[in-house]
């Protein structure tokens, strides 16, 4: 499909709103379940979201989509830069979720630490569920994302010339010729013909002394 095609602008927004829709959905939903046995929660079954287990998921969710979108809007040099952020938020999202998936019990145990008001961790015995999975994939999403978009953004146009800053223009004879923005600036409308090209003034009719032609008359020997 061309527009999902990442090398192009539309594919990199619209892949860029899918995932970092589904990581802003994911990130209010349980991601990780488990158990734990201390002497103030008692043996008690205890759950983390997206949020309290990968603290930074909505920020770079929200981040990387602000980078997508700039990324398409502006000029080459900016395009670059607004590309590599892009990129770096997708590969944080990739970090906070892969430690999630790597040790669940780690990050839940986190959890239930914070919410007796203690720091560290309690030993907890947990699992995962399948919305950080689905984080992944929203994440791989975004570094498709910025990598199509380094690879075709150099076949990007730009907005167009009306939207860039207006340049005085040289007549035929080189004289200054009046923008469409100068134009619009006197309150003309620059799409209007009769403006554009004035009508000639009409030549003034002939008078009877042009008519009458001044050679001097022949009248004939002896004048």
């Amino acid at each position: 499909m061309r527009r999902l095609d990442p090398r192009t602008k539309s594919g990199v927004v619209l892949l860029a709103v899918l995932g970092a829709g589904l990581l802003l959905v994911s990130g209010s939903r349980t991601w990780v379940t488990g158990t734990v046995d201390d002497a103030v929660l008692g043996a008690s079954r205890i759950t983390g979201t997206g949020t309290q287990v990968a603290s930074g998921v909505v920020a770079l969710a929200l981040a990387a989509l602000a980078a997508a979108v700039a990324s398409t809007t502006s000029g080459r040099a900016v395009r670059r830069v607004t590309l590599v952020l892009l990129l770096l938020a997708a590969l944080g999202e990739a970090y906070f979720v892969a430690r999630v998936l790597l040790d669940p019990s780690g990050v839940l145990g986190s959890v239930a630490a914070t919410s007796t008001g203690r720091t560290g961790t309690i030993e907890t015995r947990a699992s995962v569920t399948a919305w950080p999975w689905v984080a992944l994939v929203a994440a791989l999403l975004l570094v498709a994302c910025a990598v199509g978009g380094w690879v075709g953004s150099s076949r990007w146009q730009g907005l167009g010339a009306r939207y860039e800053t207006p340049r005085d223009r040289a007549g035929a004879r080189g004289q200054r010729v009046a923008s469409d923005w100068d134009r619009l600036d006197a309150g003309e409308d620059p799409t209007d013909a009769d403006q554009q090209h004035p009508a000639r003034p009409d030549p003034p009719s002939p008078t009877r002394a042009d008519v009458e032609s001044p050679a001097v008359r022949d009248d004939g020997p002896g004048t």
